[in-house]
């Protein structure tokens, strides 16, 4: 596999839509382009879960955190706050369109990571064929409180060619439970087939 350089990005995004905006501020490739990424901007969707009031998440029983999880909307100038250990659900001003040749990665962008802000905490995969807004998992893991702003850029897509194209897409299994995704998803666990 090789990752795409930012001509080949630049392609795939005016070719094929790779990465696009439904609602919010237009893509700015001379700003959001690097030399082998994309920059992706947090949007104004949160999800906090309310672990006061929650005694455990349950995975085969994931009622009682779909009843604790809240999605906020925050402003652009409003920012969100990230406490130290805490651990919250964002999402992306971009739509992100992976071609069926193509897989995709997200990665933090270094100026967060050095306040202790991850980005995600382990699904920064992306499969060919996915489509829909990215889900940030971010927590933080410095000492002190760290105020995000909806609108900046707070991460990467990389993407990589395979070796071939992928004979079933993830729009096209039958097991998809992000497919579309919107704003900041909370875990569909329940609905995987076990």
């Amino acid at each position: 596999m090789s990752v795409l350089s930012d001509k080949e990005i630049r392609n795939i995004i005016q070719e094929k839509n790779a990465v696009y905006v439904e609602e919010g501020p237009e893509l700015d490739l001379g700003l959001q382009l690097g030399p082998s990424s994309f920059d992706l901007r947090l949007g104004y969707e949160f999800g906090v879960l309310n672990t006061r009031k929650l005694e455990l998440v349950d995975t085969k029983n994931m009622g009682s955190y779909k009843d604790f999880i809240k999605k906020e909307e925050h402003k652009k100038t409003d920012g969100v706050v990230i406490h130290p250990g805490e651990f919250i659900l964002g999402g992306t001003i971009e739509t992100v369109n992976v071609p069926d040749d193509l897989v995709a990665r997200v990665e933090g962008r270094s100026s967060y990571g050095r306040l202790g802000i991850i980005i995600h905490a382990t699904a920064g995969y992306i499969d060919p064929g996915f489509e829909g807004d990215i889900t940030l998992e971010m927590q933080n893991l410095g000492n002190a409180p760290v105020k995000v702003y909806p609108e900046d850029r707070i991460c990467q897509i990389v993407f990589e060619e395979m070796t071939g194209r992928a004979e079933k897409t993830y729009g096209e299994k039958h097991d998809t439970k992000y497919m579309g995704q919107e704003g900041a998803t909370s875990s569909r666990l329940d609905r995987e087939k076990r």
